[in-house]
């Protein structure tokens, strides 16, 4: 949570200094309100109700009722299991800021929701349509969700020697520890690492990042890393 609180602050900021806020700005400062919601289905809805400022001044087709009542009122809930999941769909949704057209802008934003769309088993949004964003719609159970959850950082910092590293086509990279922990580079980390030495070379620290994520370094090297553990 304080990495949304941070951002607000920062939101509020520039409303102080008599900025003209633009309806992406808007767009940002509504998805933020969404992070109380336990759900991950009801948080996807309500991210899209976020965009509805965007849709506004596009002369789009609203989003659904539903989708905006969730961002006026968020249910409360308890914590959500899968805070890294969203906070790389809102990464994604802040490297959008670089896009200058409006349109494409909303395009990128829909297209950072691919992540949580695809833990729930959903097929690829349609990006900023002349029609209405469809809610989700019902996943088969069990698909894309893994069988069980990842097992949780038992300190605030784990510091082990690799055991072995592999690299995607994508260059995203698996990493096995001496201490058997398994972590995954997150898909959406632009980071790219360089490692050509053996594993045995490479002493790792993972510390909690910002909203439940988990940062990778290697000592003596420069880099850090978006990364999620699976065994």
């Amino acid at each position: 949570m304080r990495f949304y609180l941070w951002l607000a602050l920062a939101a509020l900021t520039l409303a102080a200094t008599g900025a003209e806020a633009r309806p992406r700005d808007d767009v940002m400062s509504r998805a933020f309100r969404c992070a109380a919601i336990s759900d991950t289905r009801q948080w996807l809805d309500c991210y899209y109700g976020a965009a509805q400022p965007a849709r506004a001044a596009l002369g789009l087709a609203p989003a659904s009722a539903r989708q905006q009542q969730l961002v006026q009122s968020p249910p409360p809930g308890g914590a959500p299991a899968d805070r890294a999941l969203r906070d790389q769909v809102m990464a994604g949704a802040f490297r959008c800021s670089g896009v200058g057209d409006d349109r494409q802008w909303l395009n990128c934003y829909y297209g950072a929701a691919q992540p949580v769309r695809a833990a729930l088993g959903l097929t690829p949004a349609p990006q900023a349509a002349a029609g209405p964003v469809p809610a989700p719609m019902p996943a088969q159970p069990g698909f894309g969700i893994p069988a069980k959850a990842p097992p949780a950082m038992e300190t605030n910092r784990v510091t082990a020697r690799m055991k072995s590293y592999s690299f995607n086509r994508y260059h995203i990279f698996t990493v096995t520890l001496e201490n058997g922990q398994v972590w995954h580079q997150l898909s959406g980390d632009t980071n790219d690492a360089h490692w050509t030495k053996p594993a045995s070379n490479y002493v790792v620290s993972i510390t909690h990042g910002f909203f439940g994520s988990f940062n990778l370094s290697v000592k003596g090297l420069a880099g850090l890393y978006k990364v999620r553990r699976s065994q």
